[in-house]
Protein backbone atom coordinates (compact mmCIF):
# COMPACT_ATOMS: atom_id res chain seq x y z
CA UNK A 1 0.00 0.00 0.00
CA UNK A 2 2.75 2.60 0.83
CA UNK A 3 4.13 2.08 -2.69
CA UNK A 4 1.30 3.08 -4.39
CA UNK A 5 0.64 6.15 -2.27
CA UNK A 6 4.60 6.68 -3.00
CA UNK A 7 3.57 5.96 -6.89
CA UNK A 8 0.82 8.00 -7.05
CA UNK A 9 2.77 10.95 -4.99
CA UNK A 10 6.02 11.08 -7.47
CA UNK A 11 3.91 10.83 -10.92
CA UNK A 12 1.68 13.96 -9.49
CA UNK A 13 4.65 15.63 -8.81
CA UNK A 14 6.02 15.36 -12.18
CA UNK A 15 2.91 16.24 -13.82
CA UNK A 16 3.30 19.52 -11.31
CA UNK A 17 6.89 20.15 -12.55
CA UNK A 18 5.43 19.54 -16.50
CA UNK A 19 2.94 21.44 -16.34
CA UNK A 20 4.71 24.26 -14.42
CA UNK A 21 7.80 24.43 -16.51
CA UNK A 22 6.81 23.18 -20.01
CA UNK A 23 3.27 24.31 -19.94
CA UNK A 24 1.55 27.36 -22.48
CA UNK A 25 2.95 30.68 -21.69
CA UNK A 26 1.09 33.76 -21.66
CA UNK A 27 0.67 34.71 -25.06
CA UNK A 28 -0.76 38.30 -24.71
CA UNK A 29 -3.68 40.02 -25.58
CA UNK A 30 -4.69 42.52 -27.89
CA UNK A 31 -2.58 45.04 -29.36
CA UNK A 32 -2.40 47.89 -26.87
CA UNK A 33 -0.85 51.59 -26.43
CA UNK A 34 -1.31 51.43 -22.87
CA UNK A 35 0.68 48.52 -21.13
CA UNK A 36 0.76 47.99 -17.51
CA UNK A 37 2.79 44.88 -16.45
CA UNK A 38 3.06 43.48 -13.01
CA UNK A 39 6.81 42.30 -11.89
CA UNK A 40 6.03 40.20 -8.76
CA UNK A 41 7.88 36.73 -9.00
CA UNK A 42 8.39 37.44 -12.95
CA UNK A 43 6.40 39.78 -14.82
CA UNK A 44 2.70 39.73 -15.93
CA UNK A 45 1.77 39.30 -18.85
CA UNK A 46 5.47 38.38 -19.59
CA UNK A 47 3.99 38.88 -23.52
CA UNK A 48 2.76 42.28 -24.25
CA UNK A 49 1.88 43.45 -28.30
CA UNK A 50 2.37 46.87 -29.43
CA UNK A 51 1.94 48.33 -32.71
CA UNK A 52 4.82 49.00 -34.43
CA UNK A 53 4.91 53.26 -35.39
CA UNK A 54 2.93 54.29 -32.87
CA UNK A 55 3.86 55.64 -28.87
CA UNK A 56 3.34 53.12 -26.45
CA UNK A 57 3.54 53.85 -22.34
CA UNK A 58 4.54 50.61 -20.33
CA UNK A 59 4.06 50.90 -16.62
CA UNK A 60 5.44 48.42 -14.42
CA UNK A 61 4.77 48.03 -10.69
CA UNK A 62 6.80 46.17 -9.02
CA UNK A 63 5.34 44.61 -5.79
CA UNK A 64 7.96 41.57 -5.01
CA UNK A 65 10.79 42.19 -2.88
CA UNK A 66 13.56 39.96 -4.78
CA UNK A 67 16.73 41.84 -5.32
CA UNK A 68 16.77 40.59 -8.68
CA UNK A 69 13.54 42.50 -9.75
CA UNK A 70 14.81 45.87 -8.76
CA UNK A 71 15.76 45.89 -12.56
CA UNK A 72 14.07 46.20 -15.93
CA UNK A 73 16.17 45.99 -18.98
CA UNK A 74 15.11 45.92 -22.45
CA UNK A 75 18.79 45.19 -24.13
CA UNK A 76 17.91 45.63 -27.87
CA UNK A 77 16.29 49.18 -26.65
CA UNK A 78 18.72 50.22 -25.08
CA UNK A 79 16.37 50.40 -21.82
CA UNK A 80 17.56 50.08 -18.00
CA UNK A 81 15.35 51.15 -15.52
CA UNK A 82 15.46 50.57 -11.64
CA UNK A 83 12.14 49.68 -10.07
CA UNK A 84 10.94 50.91 -6.82
CA UNK A 85 8.48 49.11 -4.66
CA UNK A 86 4.94 49.73 -5.07
CA UNK A 87 5.32 52.42 -7.39
CA UNK A 88 4.68 53.02 -11.02
CA UNK A 89 7.85 53.26 -13.29
CA UNK A 90 6.55 54.45 -16.62
CA UNK A 91 8.05 54.06 -19.68
CA UNK A 92 7.11 55.43 -23.00
CA UNK A 93 8.84 54.70 -26.20
CA UNK A 94 7.86 54.28 -29.88
CA UNK A 95 9.58 51.07 -31.84
CA UNK A 96 9.40 51.60 -35.71
CA UNK A 97 10.16 48.08 -36.50
CA UNK A 98 8.20 45.07 -36.43
CA UNK A 99 9.70 42.39 -34.39
CA UNK A 100 9.91 40.76 -31.22
CA UNK A 101 11.88 42.47 -28.07
CA UNK A 102 13.45 40.40 -25.24
CA UNK A 103 12.91 42.43 -21.88
CA UNK A 104 14.39 40.82 -18.38
CA UNK A 105 15.03 41.63 -14.80
CA UNK A 106 18.78 42.53 -14.01
CA UNK A 107 20.22 38.92 -12.98
CA UNK A 108 18.09 37.63 -16.62
CA UNK A 109 16.32 34.82 -14.29
CA UNK A 110 13.21 36.49 -15.01
CA UNK A 111 12.32 37.29 -18.84
CA UNK A 112 9.35 38.65 -21.33
CA UNK A 113 9.03 40.27 -24.42
CA UNK A 114 7.58 42.96 -26.48
CA UNK A 115 5.92 42.19 -29.71
CA UNK A 116 6.02 44.73 -32.23
CA UNK A 117 3.10 44.02 -34.98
Amino acid sequence: MDKIVVLASAVGLIGLIYWFFLGKKDEGGAVATDVKIKVAGGYSPALVKIPAGKEVTITLTRTDPTDCLEEFVIPDLKIKRNLVMNKDEVIKLKISKSGKYEFHCGMSMYKGAIVAV
